[in-house]
C-alpha cells in the first residue's frame, strides 16, 4: 500500500518559558492508503493534537506533515488537500452539531463550503438521501433538529456528514466513547462497512484497546506526547515491547483471571531531562532509563519501541 500521510519530526508547544507544555513532541508515523490506524493512550497524550495537526486543526511549533507527497502546512498556514478530501467525526455529536440546524442542513453543510468548482448540484439530494439511509437514517427525520435524537442517532448525523463531500481520509476523534456499550457496537460495525465500501482510510484515536484491537489495521501508543510503541495491531497485542503498552494491555478483562493482572505503577521518583519519560512510573526501571532516554529502535516482524529493554521484563 501507497503511504496517504507522512509525520516527520512533528511537535506541538503551548504557552512560553517556564509555563511551556510540550503536547507533541518529534513524532514520526505514516498512515497507508486503505488502512485503519489507531492512535492509543491515557487522557493528555497528545492523541488528539496529534490528529488535529494532521488535518489542519492545530497548527504545529515544527515538524512536516505530507499527504500524498505534499506538505499541508507553507510556514503556520494550512493549505491542505482538495476541499473536503479530509475529514472528522468528533468525540461528542451533541455539541459538534448545530442546534440551530435541521439534519439535512447539517449533513449538506460541507458542501456549502466548497468552492463552486467543487460542488456537484446535480443530484445533491438524492446523494443526501441515500447517504442518510446508508447510516441509517429515514427521510422523515432530515427535517428534524439534534435535540430530537439519541446520541448513537446524532453521531451517524456526524458521519453523513462527514461522508457528504466524498473525502479519502477521516479522523475518527474518540467516536465511540460518549455512547453507551451496545450503541458503541453498532456504530464501529457501521464504520468498518462504510470504510471497505467507499475506500476509505481512517485515524481512530482511542484510549479504550478493545476498540483499537477490534477497528485498527496498525497502531501506535502514545505516553506523555511520544509514541513509544508502533507496529501491527495483531503484534502489538500478542506480544507488547514496552511497558506502558503492557499496563495498558493489562487492563483489558479477561476470562482466565478473576482481576486484571496489571503489572501496576512504581511510586514516583525524580527523573531529569535526559530520563526515559516513563521513567517515574515503570514497574521495569533501571539506571540506565534514568540517564538515557531511549531512542525508537525495529523490532520483531513490524513493531518499533521506544525502550531499552523492549520485549523483555528487566531484571529489578
Amino acid at each position: 500500500m501507497k503511504d496517504l500521510i507522512q509525520v516527520h519530526a512533528l511537535n506541538k508547544s503551548y504557552g512560553n518559558g517556564k509555563r511551556n507544555i510540550q503536547a507533541v513532541r518529534d513524532v514520526n508515523l505514516t498512515i497507508q492508503e486503505g488502512e485503519v490506524f489507531g492512535l492509543v493512550g491515557e487522557s493528555g497524550s497528545g492523541k488528539s493534537t496529534l490528529g488535529k495537526m494532521m488535518i489542519g486543526l492545530e497548527t504545529p511549533s515544527n515538524g512536516e506533515v505530507l499527504y500524498k507527497g505534499t506538505s499541508l502546512w507553507l510556514g503556520n498556514r494550512y493549505k491542505g488537500p482538495r476541499p473536503g478530501e479530509i475529514q472528522i467525526v468528533f468525540q461528542d455529536p451533541q455539541s459538534s452539531l448545530d442546534p440551530r440546524m435541521t439534519v439535512k442542513d447539517i449533513i449538506l453543510e460541507p458542501l456549502y463550503a466548497l468552492p463552486a468548482r467543487f460542488r456537484k448540484e446535480k443530484g445533491t439530494l438524492d446523494k443526501l438521501y441515500e447517504l442518510a439511509s446508508r447510516v441509517g437514517l429515514k427521510e422523515d427525520q432530515l427535517s428534524r433538529y439534534p435535540h430530537e435524537f439519541s446520541g448513537g442517532q446524532r453521531q451517524r448525523i456526524a458521519i453523513a456528514r462527514a461522508l457528504i463531500s466524498e473525502p479519502s481520509f477521516i479522523l475518527l476523534d474518540e467516536p465511540t466513547s460518549a455512547l453507551d456499550v451496545s450503541v458503541q457496537a453498532q456504530v464501529l460495525n457501521l464504520l468498518k462497512e462504510l470504510k471497505e465500501e467507499r475506500h476509505l482510510t481512517y485515524l481512530f484515536i482511542s484510549h479504550n484497546m478493545s476498540v483499537i484491537r477490534y477497528m485498527c489495521d496498525r497502531m501506535a501508543v502514545m505516553y506523555k506526547g511520544e509514541i513509544v510503541e508502533i507496529g501491527a495491531s495483531k503484534e502489538v497485542f500478542e506480544k507488547p515491547n514496552h511497558p506502558y503498552t503492557r499496563i495498558l494491555l493489562s487492563s483489558l478483562p479477561s476470562l482466565n483471571e478473576s482481576k486484571a493482572s496489571g503489572m501496576g505503577f512504581a511510586e514516583l521518583v525524580i527523573s531529569t531531562k535526559n530520563s526515559c519519560i516513563f521513567y517515574e512510573r515503570c514497574p521495569e526501571r533501571q539506571e540506565i532509563c534514568y540517564l538515557n532516554s531511549p531512542e525508537m529502535q525495529k523490532k520483531e516482524g513490524t513493531s518499533s519501541c521506544a525502550c531499552h529493554f523492549a520485549g523483555v521484563k528487566a531484571s529489578v
